[in-house]
């Protein structure tokens, strides 16, 4: 009994302490609630039943298999001599030889997630070299998937969320591979923690009728990866595991039946670091295992390198941040603890290995020069082992310089522009479209069970971003626990923003796509020297606000001046107000003339109009991410500081004219 105390009041401890980031009470009940518009029996018991989750014959009753045969491990032992230096970074990334995994109950931010990881590479890493070392590092590991009764949070969605994909996946792999390397004990022991868990996550996510599923969104995809890694381990021992790999394989219809068309990742660059590794295990797995090719599902896929290249600020150390990534200023500022956690050794942990898989998957010469491009400016993966397997340098790279340095994602209606891929260009972007895609309207039509989750994305249609000279000029916030416009440079109307702002972490939920459809931009034209964009803003705020119109131009003239135009009309009288952000410090210079971050690289605006006008410099205050299951009940965070620019009175009708020009001494 007092363990059981002692437990519990260590949990409550970590409850009270943890900052951890989730879906909100919101969102988990949407999951859970069934979509009383879904008749009858569940679309995915056909899928089921009809799609390919069966092994290849030769694999019947072998281990290894599920991403790797004996034979293949042969060859990658002579792979380690011709690339020497991707071997030696992924034997010294082998976590569990120079770090002890959390003891149980483990309830702090992702700490479960590093033991699925390292399982496996400490196991690959045994049966490439034959050393034992690893061999005991990676039973040790195995030992602390066991130890967790519960993987993930006890107190949020406890064994069928992100923690019991990452280690569905590596204790499952770790099986297979170690498979003639385990005692029979050790195999009967490993075996029964992976049916158990395999088992409630299968029926969590079971089909049943009226059941919705997050198609696109990370947490439904991640714990389907791991399911189909332990279900193809476990075939033939398991008759249960023939349902745990068919469930995946009905999901993953939806998954990149729903994925972005244009490579565009909806929940931020953060999100795309975490979740897309296991979009790409998946069809890795699915691939040796069953022969199955699935890479050409979703054509977005083979745009992914356009997105990475792009969302990347010059120097490589920081991204574009929309939607939900990192903490905004803090992170770039080095302080927060966002910054050192996604570092190691001081480098950037960002998954660019991914690109090397889908460099040698489409023979992409582009996609190889982005991955060698980020290789060479120090960033690192958090799997190194899969960098060195998927590594091809049969596929000719075609170098970053060369590439282009303008890129329009007409499904997100997100534009990026950059004067050269050097470290001290000037880079900037600008962001009007729909949460999820244009194509998403469609999309919900063929899959009426995706429920569309979106809280990582936020109400920023209209926003830009500006970076010069190694600095951030202006932009966005970061990781909100509740996503506000006033983070965003963009226009609030008596003081209220887009979409459902303030009404929990998925500021889209409830709201008809048709409506989210017609944010937009209407016309960009982009060429290296100048660049003019016309967006229509409208449809973002909801209809009780009153906004009739809000169209923005968004014009840019090489090497730093910017335009910004709105044309504003309202069903009645509001104070309108326009944003814009610094990491760090804003000066007024004039009634109408400010310096963003003064120093030897700024921003100067000039306000043109309205013709009369307040101004407010204040510190950026926002809701900082809560724990699991409540991320939308942080406290209070101060993010750098923000310029309002407000009409003097409340009217229907209004222009904003500013003019920003990128100053530079360097």
């Amino acid at each position: 009994m007092w363990q059981r105390k002692s437990i519990f009041i260590l949990l409550l401890s970590l409850l009270l302490t943890s900052f951890t980031f989730a879906q909100d009470t919101q969102e988990l009940e949407a999951e859970q609630a069934a979509n009383k518009k879904l008749k009858g029996e569940s679309v995915l018991v056909n899928l089921m039943k009809t799609k390919n989750s069966s092994l290849k014959k030769e694999l019947i009753g072998v281990h290894p298999r599920v991403f790797l045969t004996q034979s293949e491990i042969e060859g990658l032992k002579d792979k380690a001599k011709s690339q020497k230096e991707l071997w030696q970074t992924a034997l010294s990334r082998v976590r569990a030889m120079t770090i002890e995994p959390t003891p149980a109950p483990a309830q702090d931010r992702r700490v479960q997630n590093p033991v699925g990881l390292g399982i496996p590479e400490a196991a690959l890493a045994y049966k490439v070299t034959g050393e034992k070392k690893y061999l005991q590092a990676a039973k040790k590991y195995m030992e602390a998937a066991l130890s967790y009764d519960v993987w993930g949070y006890v107190y949020n969605k406890p064994d069928v969320d992100l923690a019991a994909g990452h280690l569905l996946y590596g204790l499952g792999w770790g099986y297979d591979l170690l498979y003639h390397d385990l005692t029979a004990a050790e195999r009967e022991k490993y075996k029964a923690k992976l049916i158990r868990q395999a088992r409630l996550l299968y029926d969590f996510y079971k089909p049943k009728s009226g059941k919705t599923y997050a198609y696109s969104q990370n947490h439904t995809f991640i714990p389907m990866t791991g399911l189909a890694v332990a279900a193809y381990a476990l075939k033939g021992e398991v008759p249960e595991a023939d349902n745990w790999a068919a469930l995946p394989r009905a999901i993953y219809e939806g998954v990149l039946g729903t994925y972005s068309d244009d490579g565009f990742y909806y929940e931020g660059i953060e999100y795309w670091i975490f979740s897309t590794p296991w979009l790409v295990h998946y069809l890795d797995v699915q691939l040796h295992a069953t022969g199955e090719d699935l890479f050409d599902a979703a054509p977005g896929l083979k745009l992914i390198h356009k997105y990475i290249a792009h969302a990347t600020l010059p120097g490589a150390e920081f991204h574009f941040d929309y939607g939900d990534t990192y903490t905004g200023g803090l992170t770039r500022a080095r302080k927060s603890e966002d910054y050192s956690r996604e570092r190691i050794d001081g480098h950037f942990q960002s998954s660019y290995n991914v690109l090397y898989n889908l460099a040698k998957k489409y023979k992409n010469g582009e996609a190889q020069g982005v991955a060698n491009w980020l290789k060479k400016k120090g960033q690192v993966s958090a799997e190194e082992m899969w960098t060195f397997i998927w590594y091809d340098s049969n596929v000719k790279s075609i170098p970053i310089e060369e590439q282009e340095t303008t890129y329009y994602f007409k499904d997100h209606d997100v534009v990026f522009w950059r004067s050269s891929w050097e470290d001290d260009a000037t880079a900037f972007s600008f962001k009007c479209g729909p949460s999820e895609g244009h194509a998403a309207l469609e999309k919900q039509k063929k899959y009426p069970e995706w429920r569309l989750s979106s809280g990582h994305a936020h109400p920023d249609a209209g926003s830009f971003i500006i970076w010069a000279n190694g600095e951030y000029l202006t932009g966005d916030s970061g990781y909100e626990g509740l996503t506000m416009t006033q983070s965003h440079n963009t226009l609030v109307f008596d003081g209220k923003g887009q979409n459902h702002e303030g009404e929990g972490h998925d500021i889209f939920y409830g709201i008809p796509y048709e409506r989210i459809n017609k944010i937009k931009i209407v016309d960009a034209t982009l060429d290296e020297n100048q660049v003019s964009i016309l967006a229509d803003v409208t449809a973002a705020y909801e209809p009780e606000i009153g906004v009739k119109k809000f169209t923005r131009k968004f014009e840019f003239k090489a090497p730093g001046s910017f335009t910004i135009t709105d044309a504003v009309a309202t069903n009645s009288p509001k104070i309108i107000t326009s944003f814009l952000h610094a990491d760090h410090k804003i000066d007024k210079i004039s009634d109408n003339t400010f310096e963003l971050e003064p120093n030897e690289t700024s921003l100067l605006v000039e306000i043109i109009a309205p013709k009369t006008f307040e101004t407010k410099v204040d510190a950026n205050i926002l809701t900082a991410p809560g724990k699991p299951g409540f991320v939308d009940k942080g406290g209070d965070e101060e993010r750098g500081v923000k310029l309002a620019i407000s009409t003097k009175e409340k009217v229907s009708q209004a222009e904003f004219v500013l003019k920003l020009m990128v100053k530079s001494e360097k």
